[in-house]
């Protein structure tokens, strides 16, 4: 190897594989010191708290400690799991996720379709801000919104009842259980579904015009090309996406499920985030119990990420896949 304006050059072609990590090392290194920073902020804040994992199979004690509290073993993920709420909770936070994973994903695509689909490049930029500003906006924000529409007595609901010639106050649906669902991912997809769009419309935009104008050519409508150009080649995508998706369908985030939560519709609105809060933080004060929870949690999340990769990967011959 030799060095040639201040960078190292490449001399011997027979040489060892440490030999070339070492030199394309030398050579690239302004790179590799650029990725330091997000290496050190991976170990600090996501491997190094994995040593306080150990509390879920402790009885932990403030005052003693990880390692002075008590080693118990499995009794937190047992007493998890023959609790009465188990079920309940297990159940309300597979169908909030599914719910909300199916609608998510399927309107996603849909949208950036037909984004993709917009010819006039100033309305296309418009309307995909549009779409995208409600993610930056406060979880807060959306349920606060929601009680002020929703509201029977002086929200937008109930003077529309009112104005319309009924007598009285309407349903309040925010306290029925059967809707806390629909109200929960709804007023996500008007949150979220233009920022989830927009890896789908960035691998739209590398289709070949030659391929859409090929099938102009032939005939094709532009619903068929669209059914046979652009959904072909964002289906890739699409499955990295659903398999990331994957990865995360027991985490269920606690912040608004929490915010839209009462003591009327909780037989729907507890689910695992929750109740951890509850158990852990939220007053209950047991950090054992509820570390053995979000390991639990965490395990079935990696499982379900391993499963669905693996479908995927058999399903599409093994092109489509994270590993």
């Amino acid at each position: 190897m030799e060095v040639q304006n201040g960078a190292p050059r490449l001399k011997d072609r027979n040489m060892t594989k440490w030999g070339k990590t070492v030199y394309e090392f030398k050579r690239d290194w302004q790179l590799h010191l650029m990725m330091l920073v997000p290496v050190i902020w991976l170990a600090i804040f996501k491997y190094w708290p994995m040593y306080g994992v150990q509390i879920a199979f402790r009885n932990y004690k403030t005052k003693l400690g990880i390692t002075g509290s008590e080693w118990v073993g499995w009794r937190w993920f047992e007493k998890f799991l023959t609790s009465p709420k188990f079920f309940g909770i297990l159940k309300n936070t597979l169908i909030i996720s599914f719910y909300s994973l199916i609608i998510h994903f399927i309107l996603a695509v849909a949208l950036a379709l037909l984004i993709n689909a917009i010819r006039n490049e100033k309305f296309k930029k418009f309307t995909q801000t549009i779409v995208y500003i409600p993610h930056f906006i406060s979880i807060v924000i959306p349920v606060a919104m929601m009680n002020q529409i929703f509201n029977p007595i002086s929200g937008l609901y109930g003077t529309l009842y009112r104005v319309l010639g009924n007598e009285g106050y309407p349903t309040d649906f925010r306290a029925l259980a059967s809707s806390f669902r629909h109200m929960y991912v709804w007023s996500g997809v008007w949150q979220n579904i233009g920022w989830e769009t927009i890896i789908y419309v960035a691998a739209l935009a590398g289709v070949s015009k030659d391929l859409h104008e090929a099938a102009r050519i032939d005939g094709a409508t532009r619903w068929k090309r669209v059914l046979n150009v652009d959904f072909p080649t964002l289906l890739p995508t699409a499955c990295i996406m659903l398999i990331m998706k994957f990865g995360h369908v027991m985490t269920v985030g606690y912040e608004k499920v929490y915010l839209m939560q009462s003591q009327l519709n909780l037989n729907t609105s507890e689910v695992i985030s929750t109740y951890v809060y509850k158990m852990a933080t939220g007053g209950g004060g047991d950090f054992s119990y509820g570390a053995a929870i979000g390991l639990f949690n965490a395990v079935i999340n990696c499982l379900m990420l391993l499963f669905v990769n693996w479908l995927t990967k058999r399903l599409s011959g093994g092109e489509n896949s994270l590993f």
